[in-house]
């Protein structure tokens, strides 16, 4: 089974990938933080959250996803966010969905593709 985390903000995503034990699979998701409505203040994020969801099942079952909330709109528009920051991260746009430690990224529209997420999902490293 597939183990699911959400984090808020770059020291919770920090503690939690450096608290995973290597070697590790991951996927994560980017987005805008959630308004007290129970929706991302980003409508782009909103769009996409639901192809995402609807393609956890091609997930190694071993493996971890992680949604993690950026910020509210202030701090994502921030040109020093640590999320844009950081060498590991360094988010354009969010939603962004990507494999850790590896190049595939979707970003924006491409998330709500669900034969990229399902590609991004399924095709491995040496695919």
């Amino acid at each position: 089974m597939v183990i699911q985390h959400h984090v808020s903000g770059y020291e919770a995503f920090g503690q939690l990938m450096g608290g995973l034990k290597a070697p590790f699979l991951a996927h994560v998701y980017f987005t805008g933080s959630k308004e007290p409505t129970g929706e991302s203040w980003c409508p782009d994020c909103n769009q996409a959250w639901p192809v995402v969801e609807q393609e956890l099942d091609k997930l190694p079952a071993d493996s971890h996803f992680v949604v993690v909330e950026v910020g509210d709109r202030a701090t994502w528009k921030d040109p020093s966010c640590a999320f844009r920051k950081d060498p590991q991260t360094r988010l354009l746009v969010i939603p962004t969905l990507k494999r850790w430690g590896a190049p595939q990224t979707l970003e924006g529209a491409q998330c709500e593709k669900p034969e990229l997420v399902s590609m991004l999902f399924t095709h491995s490293d040496d695919d």
